[in-house]
Protein backbone atom coordinates (compact mmCIF):
# COMPACT_ATOMS: atom_id res chain seq x y z
CA UNK A 1 0.00 0.00 0.00
CA UNK A 2 3.03 2.38 0.68
CA UNK A 3 4.90 1.76 -2.09
CA UNK A 4 1.73 2.21 -4.26
CA UNK A 5 0.97 5.57 -2.60
CA UNK A 6 4.81 5.92 -3.04
CA UNK A 7 5.17 5.80 -6.87
CA UNK A 8 1.35 7.77 -7.10
CA UNK A 9 2.93 11.03 -5.46
CA UNK A 10 6.08 10.58 -7.98
CA UNK A 11 4.15 10.56 -11.15
CA UNK A 12 2.21 13.55 -9.78
CA UNK A 13 5.46 14.86 -9.16
CA UNK A 14 6.85 13.94 -12.66
CA UNK A 15 3.78 15.31 -14.38
CA UNK A 16 3.19 18.29 -12.56
CA UNK A 17 7.39 19.46 -13.07
CA UNK A 18 6.75 20.99 -16.57
CA UNK A 19 3.94 22.96 -16.15
CA UNK A 20 5.59 24.87 -12.85
CA UNK A 21 8.28 25.88 -15.71
CA UNK A 22 5.49 27.78 -17.13
CA UNK A 23 7.34 29.10 -20.17
CA UNK A 24 5.56 31.46 -22.31
CA UNK A 25 6.47 30.14 -25.57
CA UNK A 26 5.14 26.66 -24.14
CA UNK A 27 2.22 27.54 -22.30
CA UNK A 28 1.41 30.91 -24.41
CA UNK A 29 2.56 30.56 -27.92
CA UNK A 30 -0.43 33.03 -28.90
CA UNK A 31 1.19 35.74 -27.32
CA UNK A 32 5.16 34.63 -27.39
CA UNK A 33 7.33 34.07 -29.85
CA UNK A 34 11.56 32.99 -29.98
CA UNK A 35 13.53 35.20 -32.35
CA UNK A 36 17.06 34.41 -31.04
CA UNK A 37 18.28 32.02 -28.87
CA UNK A 38 22.32 31.34 -27.14
CA UNK A 39 23.53 30.02 -24.58
CA UNK A 40 23.36 33.28 -22.59
CA UNK A 41 19.93 34.85 -23.84
CA UNK A 42 16.83 34.08 -25.64
CA UNK A 43 15.26 36.97 -27.14
CA UNK A 44 11.08 36.85 -27.60
CA UNK A 45 8.65 38.83 -29.44
CA UNK A 46 5.54 39.38 -27.41
CA UNK A 47 2.31 40.25 -29.41
CA UNK A 48 -1.28 40.74 -27.17
CA UNK A 49 -3.81 42.19 -29.00
CA UNK A 50 -6.06 44.67 -27.42
CA UNK A 51 -8.04 43.50 -24.05
CA UNK A 52 -6.28 39.92 -24.39
CA UNK A 53 -4.86 38.41 -21.78
CA UNK A 54 -1.96 35.85 -21.44
CA UNK A 55 -1.68 32.66 -20.26
CA UNK A 56 0.39 32.55 -16.88
CA UNK A 57 3.70 32.03 -17.27
CA UNK A 58 7.59 33.20 -16.01
CA UNK A 59 10.62 35.27 -17.02
CA UNK A 60 14.25 35.11 -15.61
CA UNK A 61 15.73 38.68 -15.48
CA UNK A 62 15.18 40.42 -18.62
CA UNK A 63 15.12 43.87 -20.21
CA UNK A 64 11.50 44.46 -22.63
CA UNK A 65 12.22 46.89 -25.36
CA UNK A 66 8.37 48.12 -25.83
CA UNK A 67 7.83 48.30 -29.76
CA UNK A 68 4.68 49.98 -29.02
CA UNK A 69 2.67 51.95 -26.49
CA UNK A 70 1.75 50.13 -22.99
CA UNK A 71 -1.26 50.29 -21.41
CA UNK A 72 -1.27 46.75 -19.95
CA UNK A 73 -1.81 45.15 -16.29
CA UNK A 74 0.50 42.85 -14.90
CA UNK A 75 -0.57 40.38 -12.32
CA UNK A 76 2.03 38.86 -10.63
CA UNK A 77 1.32 35.16 -9.07
CA UNK A 78 0.56 35.75 -5.14
CA UNK A 79 1.06 39.48 -5.71
CA UNK A 80 -0.97 42.60 -6.78
CA UNK A 81 -1.72 43.65 -10.56
CA UNK A 82 0.16 46.79 -11.36
CA UNK A 83 -0.54 48.47 -14.17
CA UNK A 84 1.75 50.50 -16.38
CA UNK A 85 2.23 52.83 -19.64
CA UNK A 86 5.18 52.56 -21.67
CA UNK A 87 6.03 54.79 -24.61
CA UNK A 88 6.97 52.82 -28.00
CA UNK A 89 11.31 52.93 -27.62
CA UNK A 90 11.25 52.44 -23.74
CA UNK A 91 13.26 50.47 -22.59
CA UNK A 92 12.91 48.68 -18.55
CA UNK A 93 14.59 46.05 -16.72
CA UNK A 94 12.18 43.46 -14.85
CA UNK A 95 13.40 41.06 -12.19
CA UNK A 96 12.11 37.34 -12.88
CA UNK A 97 8.85 36.24 -12.09
CA UNK A 98 5.68 34.33 -12.83
CA UNK A 99 2.93 36.36 -13.62
CA UNK A 100 -0.23 37.46 -16.33
CA UNK A 101 -0.55 40.27 -18.54
CA UNK A 102 -3.23 41.49 -20.08
CA UNK A 103 -3.73 44.74 -22.47
CA UNK A 104 -5.70 47.14 -21.46
CA UNK A 105 -5.82 49.60 -24.27
CA UNK A 106 -7.77 49.31 -27.91
CA UNK A 107 -4.34 48.17 -29.45
CA UNK A 108 -2.40 45.94 -29.95
CA UNK A 109 0.80 45.41 -27.96
CA UNK A 110 4.09 44.61 -29.03
CA UNK A 111 7.23 44.21 -27.46
CA UNK A 112 10.48 42.22 -27.33
CA UNK A 113 11.75 40.59 -24.43
CA UNK A 114 15.65 39.68 -23.70
CA UNK A 115 15.40 37.38 -21.61
CA UNK A 116 19.11 36.54 -19.33
CA UNK A 117 20.21 32.96 -18.82
CA UNK A 118 22.37 31.68 -16.21
CA UNK A 119 24.23 33.57 -13.69
CA UNK A 120 25.45 37.02 -14.53
CA UNK A 121 29.29 36.39 -14.69
CA UNK A 122 31.72 37.32 -12.09
CA UNK A 123 33.61 40.77 -11.99
CA UNK A 124 37.48 39.88 -12.46
CA UNK A 125 39.63 40.59 -9.10
CA UNK A 126 41.88 43.75 -9.92
CA UNK A 127 45.13 42.77 -10.46
CA UNK A 128 47.57 42.43 -7.61
CA UNK A 129 49.80 44.96 -7.69
CA UNK A 130 53.59 43.87 -7.15
CA UNK A 131 55.64 45.17 -3.92
CA UNK A 132 58.94 45.80 -4.10
CA UNK A 133 60.93 44.08 -1.90
CA UNK A 134 62.23 46.17 0.88
CA UNK A 135 65.92 45.43 2.34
Amino acid sequence: MRRALFLAVVVVCLAASPAMAQDPVKVDPKHHKIEFENAQVRVLRVNIGPHEKTATHEHPNRVVVFLTDDNNLLTPVGGQPQGGKQKRGDVTWVAGETHVVENMGDKPFEAVVVELKGKPAAAKPPAAKKQKKQM
